[in-house]
């Protein structure tokens, strides 16, 4: 069983937070970490036995990492709120993106169940994403700038994996099982890999908000 860090109190996580903006990675990967549990929370609202789980705590992570490198303090809100819309987006715009590439489902189709045990169809997703333009505009923002990124990544097994995973460049998402077959690896080095490989963009992301 995966066992998490405790969640950091209100003044640790303003005092890690103003390091992280400050371009402190190590205070930004101790954000990171002391939230992991919230990621696992909110994925089992949409876990089902047809989907791999360690795919959607990967996407959910990138949804908290997006949401420490824009989280505004000034807003005084505690970063669990805002992280965990960040964290349930990015894995509802997962789910959209899989029932789109396969062509043969229908949008009635269950694809995960919410924490009351209930089926959750596309139609269900696809109402809560036209709900909210503004937000929207601002996740095709983000995919603009993590391919501004992507291209300016030295070719690696990282890059590659990334794209792999999530479907990039007109690509089909793949699980790590699948990654780790068209690279001849095992699964568990596709996770250390993909993980090295989140970390490396989300400082390139950092490094970027600090330059402009």
């Amino acid at each position: 069983m995966q066992t998490f860090l405790n969640p950091f109190t209100q003044e640790e996580e303003q005092h890690y937070l103003k390091l992280s903006q400050l371009g402190d990675i190590n205070a930004r990967n101790l954000l990171v970490e002391h939230n992991l549990r919230l990621v696992a929370h909110i994925v089992k609202k949409y876990y089902n036995y047809d989907r791999d789980k360690e795919d959607l705590i990967s996407v959910g992570t990138i949804g908290l990492i997006k949401a420490i490198n824009t989280f505004n303090m000034d807003k005084k809100s505690r970063l669990v709120t805002y992280a965990a819309r960040c964290i349930e987006n990015e894995i509802l715009m997962l789910l959209r993106q899989e029932k789109k590439c396969a062509k043969d489902t229908s949008i009635y189709d269950p694809i995960g169940i919410d924490k009351e045990g209930n089926e959750i169809n596309l139609l269900d997703i696809l109402g809560t994403y036209e709900e909210n333009i503004v937000e929207q505009l601002e996740q095709k923002e983000q995919v603009l700038v993590l391919y501004h990124l992507l291209n300016q990544m030295e070719p690696s097994r990282e890059k590659t994996t990334l794209i792999y995973r999530y479907g990039l460049y007109g690509l089909e998402p793949k699980t790590q099982k699948e990654v780790a077959k068209i690279l001849g690896i095992s699964r568990s080095y596709v996770s250390r890999i993909e993980k090295k490989g989140i970390r490396i963009l989300s400082e390139m992301m950092i490094q970027r908000e600090t330059h402009n």
